[in-house]
């Protein structure tokens, strides 16, 4: 009977890792990517070897390899290596402030590309540097709100409470 809970479990957590690869790909990055991260997320021990990774996927360990340094590229896995072990693991990066200072920096960066576009539309009617304009503004208004939502977020994990709902 131990056998049969830990196959459904299991099961589920490989249907978890399917719909964050569907979620991912909806987003932009490869369905693969979106899997092995379902699947660092719910994985238990969090740290996974390449080889666990590509047999809880059903994937070969040349995709789960590609996926996990284009994960780790993006600031959302890490390699770890574990005392007395011989290889590499990978577990989700588990720095928030570091990922909301790379979405702040990505925002800044597209507010200065857009303030570039607009420059040389210059002197174009107002229809032509709406769109740029449009990101501009969103990404001035998410550079001011968003270090105020990450303290708030702080201020909130700090009491123990949970946004979520």
């Amino acid at each position: 009977m131990n056998e049969l809970n830990e196959d459904a479990r299991f099961a589920g957590a490989r249907r978890f890792a399917e719909e964050v690869g569907i979620f991912s790909e909806e987003y932009g990055l490869p369905r693969m990517a979106g899997r092995v991260l379902g699947w660092l997320l719910v994985s238990d021990p969090p740290n996974q070897s390449l080889a666990e990774l590509s047999e809880a996927l059903m994937a070969s360990k040349g995709s789960v390899s590609t996926m996990t340094r284009l994960l780790i590229q993006l600031g959302m896995v890490e390699r770890v290596s574990l005392p007395g072990l011989r290889r590499d693991y990978f577990c989700i990066k588990g720095d928030e402030n570091e990922a909301g200072a790379q979405f702040l920096a990505k925002t800044v960066a597209m507010r200065r590309l857009s303030e570039r576009g607009l420059e040389l539309m210059e002197g174009k009617p107002p229809r032509l540097r709406e769109r740029l304009e449009r990101t501009r503004d969103l990404c001035a208004f998410l550079e001011k709100e968003v270090p105020l939502l990450v303290q708030r977020w702080e201020r909130e994990r700090a009491k123990g409470g949970s946004q979520a709902g």
